[in-house]
């Protein structure tokens, strides 16, 4: 039965945002007087070409508007859509089609919108597509293109205003002195090939709003024009290039607060005041060098993300944090900062990330910093803070999500406070502390929970562009030192749940609450003072990838229970006090014998000592799994 039979003349049937399931191909079957057919945004799925020719079939071709985005419709576009010449709206973005842009769309002259965005396309992009004189919009983005663009392709696309080719296989190849036909709004070039030089051409654009050519192999000196045309922009992105130099020393006034991206480059210099007008800025991965005093201004009121990472700015800190109430994020790791930390960041209510790492900061975590309630990472690794690791980290900072305080001089106990942080993935007071470690750790839930966590530490928030207010993200990273080697995580932060104590001087026995952090995967207690055995249920950390106790002076056997950990890559025991021998039968063998040295009383394979059978006599064989030792 055709639900669509008494609605043979329906013009307008927009369905867009439901939770429409199941296969289109044998839908609307007689609905060829539709003018625009709206079903964005559901589940459907099913095979384009099906649905594309049912459609092609209507005698009176009226089809004006295709919106078929964020489905899981699948198959190759069909030559036979170049038959929908009525067509002026193309919208399949976010799908799972194949194969390649038919040449058929050169076609259909009346296209004005054509957005293929993020699907799995493949082969050129054809020249033809240069004579679709009517195209506004082309969103190409995200598919596995490839080829060369020339000039031919954008020949007649006067009127063209928005073009996203990024994150494709595509080399721009565009003479010098060519003078494109369009005024363009929106430039997405990201992850194109475009250099060794600047674009020249861009110079010709006088009306963008937003430019992203990221990570386009150009290695150039920013030309001086393109700072005239920058300021209305709203959004400019040339990270992760080569870009030389260093920024005009004269001042220019933005429009609007653009969002700004100059990471990952070799610019040089300081860093100009006008550029305290964004609402973020990204500096990140460069040679820059000077102080910061250009926060000092009343134009960095509009700052939402300041990221200063890696390069050479020294100098104290400015205490003038106080009209920078809008700041999310903060970074100013790997830099040549000393002094203390200044009270006025507590005035930055807005903060949810305060990243200061290898830098020369002395003194006290400052307790201003607890009106920063919505604080979720604190990295301040590597520095010379000293005295006590303030309690109020547990009771007034409770979103913290990360806690990084490793290599500094703090003194004492840990906190019993910090077993407050429920939410805490990643823990890491390494190179500081002493005492005993708590018994509370089982009232850090998140590092109970086995559940697997999201892949990215994401956090939202607004920003104000001066011609309105737009809904921004960033997805956090840390440095965490895993297997040995110093990593940056990101699209997998979420995942690295991790507690490292190591080198401090702990003392006593690793609480048997440890057991209950069924979440870790990786836990560090390396090089401190701490005895008694190794808990027999360790196994219950089943998610555990990592696992350093070398360097203490634990004793007893080595639990069989270890066995339940299947997915164990790195294992360091070394160092010890362990006897008996290294249950058979397991992934134990599997580790380099180093993993086990310096246990004078140890036997068995990986190592060369062999046990003594006849000492042996009375030991329980081990041979089940789960079966625990007796001594």
């Amino acid at each position: 039965m055709d639900v669509w039979g008494n609605m043979s003349s329906l013009t307008v049937l927009n369905l867009t945002d439901n939770q429409l399931e199941g296969d289109i191909t044998n839908s609307f079957s007689e609905l060829c007087s539709l003018r625009s057919l709206g079903l964005s945004n559901n589940n459907l799925s099913g095979e384009f070409p099906k649905f594309v020719q049912i459609l092609s079939k209507c005698s009176q071709k009226q089809l004006e508007g295709l919106y078929l985005s964020n489905n899981r419709v699948s198959g190759k576009i069909p030559e036979s859509i170049g038959q929908i010449s009525s067509l002026t709206e193309l919208s399949l973005y976010g799908n799972q089609l194949t194969g390649r842009i038919p040449a058929s769309i050169g076609q259909m002259q009346l296209l004005t919108r054509l957005s293929l965005y993020g699907n799995r396309l493949s082969g050129r992009i054809l020249e033809s597509m240069g004579q679709m004189s009517n195209l506004v919009y082309i969103n190409l983005g995200k598919n596995s293109l490839e080829g060369v663009i020339f000039e031919t392709h954008f020949s007649k696309l006067s009127k063209l205003k928005y073009l996203d080719l990024s994150s494709n296989s595509l080399v721009l190849n565009f003479h010098s002195d060519w003078v494109p036909p369009f005024q363009l709004s929106v430039i997405i070039l990201r992850s194109c090939k475009m250099g060794p030089y600047f674009p020249q051409w861009l110079q010709t654009q006088k009306n963008y709003s937003s430019l992203d050519i990221s990570n386009t192999t150009i290695s150039d000196i920013i030309p001086s024009w393109f700072w005239g045309l920058s300021r209305t922009a709203v959004l400019i992105n040339l990270s992760h290039n080569q870009i030389r130099g260093t920024f005009p020393s004269s001042t220019m006034e933005f429009a609007y607060s653009p969002k700004l991206n100059f990471s990952w480059n070799q610019l040089e210099g300081p860093i100009p005041s006008f550029l305290s007008k964004s609402s973020s800025l990204d500096l990140s991965y460069n040679k820059l060098s000077g102080f910061i005093s250009f926060l000092c201004g009343i134009k960095a009121s509009n700052l939402t993300l300041l990221d200063l990472t890696s390069n050479h700015v020294s100098g104290e800190l400015p205490d003038c944090w106080t009209h920078l109430e809008n700041l999310v994020f903060l970074g100013l790791c790997g830099n040549g900062f000393f002094g203390k930390i200044p009270t006025t960041l507590g005035n930055l209510y807005s903060l949810e990330t305060l990243k200061f790492k290898h830098n020369r900061f002395v003194g006290e975590l400052p307790s201003s910093l607890m009106n920063c309630k919505h604080l979720k990472v604190i990295d301040a690794a590597e520095n010379q803070l000293s005295g006590l690791i303030p309690g109020w980290l547990g009771f007034e900072l409770p979103k913290l999500v990360i806690l990084i305080l490793r290599s500094n001089r703090f003194y004492g106990r840990i906190p019993l406070q910090l077993c407050n942080l429920t939410h805490v993935h990643i823990l890491d007071l390494s190179i500081n502390i002493s005492g005993t470690m708590p018994k509370c750790l089982s009232n850090l839930t998140a590092l109970v929970d086995k559940r697997h966590s999201i892949l990215t530490i994401t956090h939202h928030y607004a920003s104000d562009f001066g011609n309105g207010i737009l809904s921004e993200s960033y997805d956090d990273a840390a440095t965490l030192i895993w297997k040995g080697i110093m990593s940056e995580y990101k699209s997998t932060l979420g995942l690295v749940k991790s507690f490292h104590l190591s080198s401090n001087q702990l003392t006593g026995e690793i609480p048997k609450e440890i057991i209950h952090l069924g979440g870790l995967v990786s836990l560090n207690l390396s090089r401190n003072h701490l005895i008694g055995q190794i808990n027999p249920d360790i196994g219950k950390l089943e998610l555990l990838q990592s696992l350093d106790l070398s360097r203490n002076q634990i004793d007893g056997r080595i639990p069989t229970s270890l066995f339940q950990i299947y997915g164990l890559g790195d294992l360091d025991l070394s160092n010890n006090n362990l006897s008996g021998n290294i249950p058979m039968g397991s992934q134990l063998q599997n580790f380099d014998p180093s993993a086990f040295a310096e246990n004078p009383l140890l036997c068995g394979l990986p190592l060369q000592r062999m046990c003594d059978q006849e000492k042996e006599k009375g030991s329980v064989q081990q041979t089940g799994l789960g079966n625990q030792d007796h001594e």
